[in-house]
């Protein structure tokens, strides 16, 4: 008997399935970031909008939302005064 290889079990499914969680876990954080310069009534300039939300490194991002915690600018995520 043959063994059936479903492709919802099959190592490139797995493999899909785990990026698509990076995306969403990647975009959460982007959202994250922004929506805490938000609730904190920090202006935060399209551009800024932009270059967190197209940032991919979730360990950058994570940084940067600690530094929006403290922002008193949204430069500041960036490490910017």
């Amino acid at each position: 008997m043959t063994a059936i290889n479903y492709f919802f079990r099959h190592e490139v499914a797995e493999k899909v399935r785990e990026e698509g969680r990076e995306e969403g876990r990647i975009a959460d954080r982007a959202e994250m970031t922004l929506n805490i310069l938000q609730w904190r009534g920090i202006e935060v300039p399209d551009s800024v909008r932009e270059r967190v939300r197209t940032c991919t490194d979730l360990d950058e991002l994570e940084l940067r939302a600690q530094r929006a915690v403290h922002a008193t600018d949204a430069a500041q995520l960036f490490g910017e005064e």
